[in-house]
């Protein structure tokens, strides 16, 4: 396979260019007539379209994948180490984005100044139990029972302000914090859960993993620990995964979360649609939940393309007979709409924010001192227009 490749490789490079192989399935190559990004980029273009051809081994045709990073001198370095350092950088972000091919840039670089001061800080932060849990309902479509909530982590920085996830979550993962930062998430949100519990509201909470927890076989025996010392039924953890934390070692994946199911740890794929699960992939997953992603929730009156996907994810979630969960619903028409397909549960600004545990638990203790008016709750607000936001901050 490294023969073959090695020869598409050369064959497509100018007699100016160095190509070596630098370990494993790791080629480098040294482009001194490139002028500028333009050039790199049209260079990392041949060189994909060189291995999209399959390659013949042994009476068998393959398909393989290639993630290429660029560096340029002296833009992104004035010496040799550098340069390599930073388009190792640029090509391991290209294989975690699935771009194919990334130019470096600094905020991809753990090693740059700023990272490291973001990275020590958010370490002084874990260490100091500084970051805080908001949380989010979710909520029956048919009656309007809250279902569960999702623990979303925050990071409010001395100087920056409230630090969204988005922003410290790779730096997590390419710093090495994101396994403690994953164990704090976790004890916190089981502490809440058992203040929940012993205030009498049973309130299943569900909590986003990254990849590196689907490759520890640890993983599973640290959430059993954690559960015991919370006192928490495992019945009320649920772990939502991404499709992409799968891809990295499906096999792997698959065994900690059997592990995982048969503790009776609850399981959700997160932000389903935007990765590349297929239909026998999905059935092997011991998961009880799909969540179709905001982007396409969102954008269901302003795209039939958008709309159609929406309506056949859940189709295919009742097939499986896996509960469908609509992130991202944001008002009252689709709300509706997502009712009239069969939707299970929505989550979303027009249900509640995300809010820290005591403003939650003001809410909750709200419903449930509530009247129960009726069983279609939610289909009664939509059908006379009243603004459920609105009535939820009057609960509240």
């Amino acid at each position: 396979m490294l023969a073959q490749v090695g020869t598409r490789l050369s064959d497509t490079l100018r007699k100016s260019d160095t190509i070596a192989r630098v370990g494993g399935d790791e080629f480098g190559f040294v482009l001194p007539l490139a002028v500028g990004a333009a050039d790199a980029v049209t260079a990392a273009v041949r060189l994909q379209e060189a291995l999209r051809e399959p390659f013949l081994l042994e009476g068998v045709m393959v398909q393989v994948d290639v993630s290429i990073g660029m560096a340029l001198y002296p833009d992104d370095g004035e010496d040799a180490e550098t340069l390599v350092r930073r388009a190792d950088i640029a090509m391991y972000e290209a294989k975690r984005t699935h771009a194919g091919h990334l130019l470096y840039r600094s905020e991809h670089d753990p090693y740059s100044p700023t990272r490291l001061g973001m990275a020590a800080a958010l370490r002084r932060a874990l260490e100091a139990g500084e970051l805080v849990l908001h949380y989010q309902p979710k909520v029956a479509v048919e009656g309007g029972e809250v279902r569960g909530v999702e623990a979303l982590v925050r990071w409010p920085h001395p100087q920056r302000g409230l630090v969204l996830p988005d922003e410290f979550i790779p730096l997590a993962e390419r710093t090495g914090l994101i396994k403690p930062l994953t164990t704090y998430v976790l004890r916190t949100a089981l502490a809440q859960t058992r203040e929940w519990l012993d205030s009498g509201l049973r309130v299943p909470v569900a909590i986003n993993i990254a990849a590196r927890s689907l490759l520890d076989p640890g993983f599973p025996d640290e959430v059993a620990v954690l559960l015991a010392h919370a006192g928490v039924p495992a019945d009320l953890l649920e772990l939502e995964v991404t499709e992409s934390t799968m891809l990295e070692d499906p096999d792997q994946s698959l065994r900690i979360l059997n592990r995982l199911s048969a503790m009776g740890v609850a399981l959700s794929i997160d932000d389903f649609g935007t990765g590349y699960s297929s239909l026998a992939q999905l059935e092997r997953l011991p998961v009880r939940e799909i969540k179709i992603d905001r982007g396409f929730v969102k954008a269901m009156f302003s795209d039939e393309r958008n709309a159609s996907i929406v309506r056949s994810t859940i189709q295919l979630g009742h097939n499986l007979g896996l509960h469908v969960v609509a992130e991202g619903v944001e008002d009252c028409d689709t709300l509706r709409d997502l009712g009239t397909l069969g939707c299970d549960t929505v989550q979303g600004y027009l249900i509640q924010r995300p809010v820290a545990a005591e403003d939650l638990t003001r809410w909750l203790l709200g419903r449930a001192d509530r009247p129960r008016e009726s069983e279609s709750r939610l289909a009664h607000i939509v059908a006379g227009h009243e603004n459920l936001a609105g009535h939820v901050d009057r609960v509240a």
